[in-house]
């Protein structure tokens, strides 16, 4: 018997694969596609069993996420300045500081509330965890906010003074 094997097959050095499609889509029109392929099926099995004040609810929610992806679809993400984001940035900052200073304040209502037993040192050292996170949630804030304070500002054009005034 003869085990060895011969190759009858041709061998082709120059294989083709799938060449990727031409169109270069925005990420935001990524967004909105996957969203809406994700949402529409699942509104539309969800609205026959659900009740009828509330599936008009769910409805109106899903045009409304329809109307606000088409918008931000439109935007062009090499346009947005380093500028026209500060807004957002303090606005993070803000809410990272806030939200740590009020979950602290809450732990600490808890604490006083549901365990008066405990003193200052029992409830760091059974509730160390939530204090961390709540103080590096400030202090992420807090950094956020420096960052964007020390950010030097666009020069803008100076406005001529009037030799009258």
């Amino acid at each position: 018997m003869d085990f060895e094997g011969k190759a009858d097959a041709p061998t082709t050095d120059n294989v083709e694969f799938a060449q990727p499609p031409a169109i270069h889509r925005q990420p935001l029109e990524l967004l909105r596609d996957t969203e809406a392929a994700l949402r529409r099926p699942s509104v539309a099995a969800l609205v026959p069993i659900l009740p009828a004040k509330l599936s008009k609810t769910v409805q109106a929610a899903s045009s409304l996420a329809e109307n606000t992806l088409n918008e931000l679809a439109e935007i062009n993400l090499e346009q947005v300045s380093d500028f026209d984001l500060r807004p957002a940035r303090i606005q993070i900052g803000l809410c990272c500081v806030g939200f740590g200073a009020l979950m602290i304040l809450l732990l600490l209502l808890y604490l006083n509330t549901l365990h008066p037993e405990l003193g200052t040192i029992g409830q760091v050292r059974q509730y160390w965890y939530e204090y961390v996170w709540f103080v590096s949630l400030g202090v992420t804030g807090m950094f956020v906010l420096g960052r964007e304070a020390m950010r030097p500002m666009p020069k803008q054009p100076k406005l001529k003074k009037n030799k009258f005034l």
